[in-house]
C-alpha cells in the first residue's frame, strides 16, 4: 500500500489522526480502526483508478467511486454495520481534508451509508445484577481478588462506568468520594454521583489489598495478582463465572451491568436527559435505545400476562 500511497496523502491521514487525538480525545482503539478503515479505503482507490494515489486524485473522488467502495466491502463480507462504520471515518476524514486543501468533498459527504438495525442493549434483570455481584466475589480464590471483583461490578453497575473508565481509576480515589469526576469516550468528562455501597465495596477493597493503593495515587486502584494495573479481561472472565453459575445468558457481560444501570434507572423513572448526562452519551439518540429496550420489557410482560379471551 505505501507505493501505490503518496507520502502527502500518508502525512494528511497521520495529521487527521493526531488531529482526532489531540482535539477530540479519540481513543487508542479508536484511532486504530479508523486509520484502517481509511487506509482500506485509500488502498481501493488507488487499485480501481490503477494508478498511485496522490491527494489530487482524492479531491476528484466520485459518486460512483463510492458505490464500486461500498459495494466492494459487502461483497468482502462486511455487515451493513461494519461498512457503515468505514463510511463514517472515510467522511471524517474527507471533510477534515476539504476544510484544510479547500476542495469539494460533496461526493463523498453525500455517499448513503447502509442501513441497519441497530442492537439493543441487553441488561441483566435487577434481581439478576444484585446477585452477580456476589456470585462474582464467590468465584475468586483469595478474599481481597474477591472484594476487588465485586467492587469493580458494583461501580459498572452502582455508578453506570465502562469498563475502562472503572480501570482508570487511580490510588488518588481510594476513598470513594460522593460524586465523581470521569473521563469518557473522547475525553467528555462528566460528573456521577457514586452510592454509599459502591464506597464500600471500594473501601473493603482497599482494606484488603496487599499492595499500596492508597500510598501511590498515581498508580491503578484496581490491580493484579502482581501488583500492576487490573487487566479488565480478568472481570470479563469473572463475570463469564457468575453467568455461568447463575444460568445468565452470554449477553451477561461486564458492559451488560451499565445498560442494567441505565435500564433501571428509566423504568424507576429516571429523566432521559439525567440518564444520558450519567453515561457520558454524546447524543441522545443513543440513550433514547434505553427506551426501546423498557418498551420492550413492557411488552413481554404483557403477552405473558394479559388474559386472552
Amino acid at each position: 500500500m505505501s507505493l501505490a500511497i503518496s507520502p502527502a496523502l500518508r502525512e494528511a491521514l497521520a495529521g487527521w489522526l493526531s488531529h482526532l487525538k489531540a482535539l477530540d480525545g479519540a481513543a487508542a482503539n479508536t484511532l486504530r480502526a479508523y486509520e484502517a478503515d481509511v487506509s482500506g479505503f485509500l488502498a481501493f482507490l488507488a487499485v480501481h483508478h490503477g494508478e498511485a494515489l496522490g491527494l489530487g486524485r482524492l479531491k476528484d473522488t466520485s459518486q460512483s467511486d463510492m458505490r464500486a467502495f461500498l459495494a466492494q466491502i459487502r461483497g468482502a463480507g462486511s455487515s451493513a454495520r461494519s461498512a457503515a462504520r468505514t463510511l463514517s471515518a472515510v467522511k471524517g476524514f474527507y471533510r477534515w481534508l476539504s476544510e484544510r486543501e479547500g476542495f469539494d468533498a460533496t461526493a463523498v459527504l453525500a455517499a448513503r451509508s447502509p442501513r441497519y438495525q441497530r442492537k439493543l442493549p441487553r441488561p441483566l434483570a435487577e434481581d439478576a445484577a444484585r446477585a452477580v455481584i456476589g456470585t462474582v466475589a464467590e468465584m475468586a480464590r483469595e478474599d481481597w481478588v474477591a472484594a476487588r471483583d465485586a467492587a469493580v461490578v458494583t461501580l459498572l453497575y452502582g455508578c453506570g462506568l465502562r469498563i475502562s473508565e472503572a480501570m482508570s481509576l487511580t490510588g488518588a480515589e481510594a476513598r470513594l468520594p460522593a460524586v465523581l469526576r470521569i473521563r469518557g469516550k473522547g475525553g467528555k468528562e462528566r460528573i456521577v454521583p457514586v452510592l454509599p455501597a459502591a464506597q464500600a465495596a471500594v473501601a473493603d477493597y482497599v482494606r484488603l489489598c496487599p499492595f499500596p493503593v492508597v500510598d501511590e495515587p498515581a498508580a491503578a486502584l484496581f490491580r493484579g495478582a502482581r501488583g500492576g494495573a487490573l487487566n479488565p479481561r480478568l472481570i470479563a472472565r469473572a463475570m463469564e463465572l457468575a453467568r455461568g453459575a447463575l444460568g445468565l445468558p452470554a449477553s451477561a457481560t461486564p458492559h451488560a451491568l451499565r445498560h442494567s444501570f441505565a435500564t433501571h434507572l428509566l423504568a424507576a423513572g429516571g429523566d432521559l436527559r439525567a440518564i444520558q448526562e450519567l453515561l457520558g452519551h454524546a447524543s441522545l439518540s443513543t440513550t433514547q435505545a434505553y427506551t426501546a429496550v423498557d418498551a420492550a420489557r413492557l411488552m413481554e410482560v404483557y403477552e405473558k400476562a394479559h388474559p386472552r379471551a
